[in-house]
């Protein structure tokens, strides 16, 4: 298939793309205070993301609080958690199957089964870019939304986070890891066949008698 060079390519993109999920998942950086209008307070900076929300002082201090239950939070924080943590586990599958199937490693002997793990390892990379990019997508409208509403308080306006841009940049990273991997990992045609028999001259034809 000669395709080593692309799947390192793959694993490499995969690697990046599971770091930029760890990053969105865990940093509270999705929504950040926004200073427009009457709102000139700009000693602290709010931070807002899928776990705890902190306070930042102009000191360089930072006081961060957990939220205290789940059933507070909007259904786009409850979905975003689930998604984003569905997305590492299904990544690190992914790369775990791919490093069993490319063809510089010998986990799987059997040629004809590499292509169809490096296939499936694909799929799971596009799903799990997926996952990514839906809960940050669906934050971003909702933050969108809420800042152009004209009956919003400028206090409780928010602007897009650095985790935002960062789950975009790891789900385009994993689809089109999983885009090469789908392209370039098909299963090859006729390899299911019969084995070829060779014989050697030795052992050629039964001989036959002539009269």
């Amino acid at each position: 298939m000669g395709s080593s060079g692309i799947q390192i390519v793959c694993v490499g993109l995969g690697v990046l793309g599971l770091i930029a999920g760890i990053v969105t998942c865990v940093l509270p950086n999705w929504k950040v205070s926004s200073f427009t209008g009457q709102n000139i307070i700009t000693a602290q900076v709010q931070q807002e993301g899928l776990w705890m929300e902190c306070v930042v002082q102009s000191t360089g201090q930072q006081q961060c609080k957990a939220y205290e239950s789940l059933l507070i939070l909007g259904s786009d924080l409850q979905a975003a958690r689930a998604m984003t943590i569905i997305c590492c586990m299904l990544t690190a599958i992914a790369l775990l199957a791919l490093f069993a199937g490319a063809d510089f490693t010998t986990c799987i002997e059997n040629e004809d089964a590499k292509p169809k793990v490096c296939l499936v390892a694909g799929v799971a990379m596009i799903i799990a870019g997926l996952l990514l990019i839906i809960p940050v997508s669906w934050t971003a409208n909702n933050v969108i939304k809420n800042f152009n509403n004209p009956l919003a308080p400028p206090a409780s306006r928010r602007e897009l986070g650095p985790c935002i841009f960062i789950g975009w940049a790891g789900g385009i990273l994993l689809l089109l890891a999983g885009g090469l991997l789908c392209c370039f990992s098909r299963p090859r045609s006729g390899s299911s066949g019969g084995t070829a028999k060779y014989y050697s001259n030795s052992a050629s034809a039964p001989s036959k008698n002539y009269v």
